[in-house]
């Protein structure tokens, strides 16, 4: 994958503020030819994100928290595979989605294209860091949040970057969740704000508010992440439209 120069291996020359935390280059193949990310030892407190986010994309960072709880450990466990993964800008959000869709949606259900842009939107990164606060101050669905620093061109991009494995029962080249990323940080100002094993969290800073733009979005996490609907409490996409979707900041993923 094409990358900036890792600011990482100088991470102490580049006068951020950071607490105590160590460099991960872990991955499925023994160690990375570089670090991945850089990751606090402690849990994050609530203004963790927003004291750093300025200054650590300024020197080329992006930050991320990072769940090292639920039995799982942290990234150095989570079996990373950065070598595996291709490129984001190579692969196209919609026929990424299509043909997810085509292998789990019923056979009479048509993929019904991309959802529209919203007209208006909020500041993408200043949502992100209202959206991060409340996810360290309440213990889920984050069990134990810490902060990390990640060197990637944009926020889409930093699964693929630290060879993310999580959906790996969905999608092994994460790459073309990234590009699905993307699209979306053009059309509803999404971040990446937090990653679990097998969990994803963005903020949501253009979200649907009306039902039917939250349907049309509905279709597209179906396809990106069958799971949310097909194990989750809302099992139809109008239900989980409804619930899940309209109006809100933030938007929850996750893997079985």
């Amino acid at each position: 994958m094409a990358t900036l120069p890792n600011p990482l291996p100088n991470l102490a020359s580049l006068g951020l503020d950071l607490p105590p935390g160590r460099l991960i280059d872990e991955t499925d193949e023994g160690p990375w030819h570089e670090p991945l990310l850089w990751l606090a030892d402690e849990q994050a407190a609530p203004g963790a994100w927003s004291a750093l986010q300025r200054a650590a994309r300024a020197v080329g960072l992006l930050p991320l928290v990072v769940d090292v709880g639920g039995g799982l450990g942290g990234p150095e466990k989570w079996e990373l595979a950065p070598g595996a993964m291709s490129y984001p800008g190579d692969h196209d959000a919609e026929e990424v989605l299509a043909e997810f869709w085509e292998s789990y949606a019923a056979e009479d259900e048509e993929w019904p294209g991309l959802a529209e842009a919203p007209h208006d939107t909020a500041d993408p990164d200043a949502t992100a860091a209202d959206a991060v606060d409340p996810l360290l101050a309440a213990g889920r669905p984050l069990r134990a949040p810490h902060l990390a620093l990640v060197p990637a061109r944009r926020s889409a991009d930093i699964l693929t970057a630290i060879g993310w494995f999580g959906p790996a029962n969905h999608e092994n080249d994460t790459a073309r969740l990234s590009a699905v990323l993307r699209s979306w940080e053009d059309r509803f100002g999404i971040r990446v704000i937090a990653l679990g094993y097998a969990e994803l969290l963005l903020s949501v800073a253009a979200p649907p508010t009306t039902l039917a733009e939250a349907k049309a979005v509905a279709a597209e996490h179906f396809a990106f992440c069958p799971d949310n609907i097909l194990q989750g409490a809302d099992t139809t996409l109008a239900a989980y439209a409804e619930h899940q979707l309209l109006n809100q900041p933030a938007w929850h993923f996750w893997w079985d």
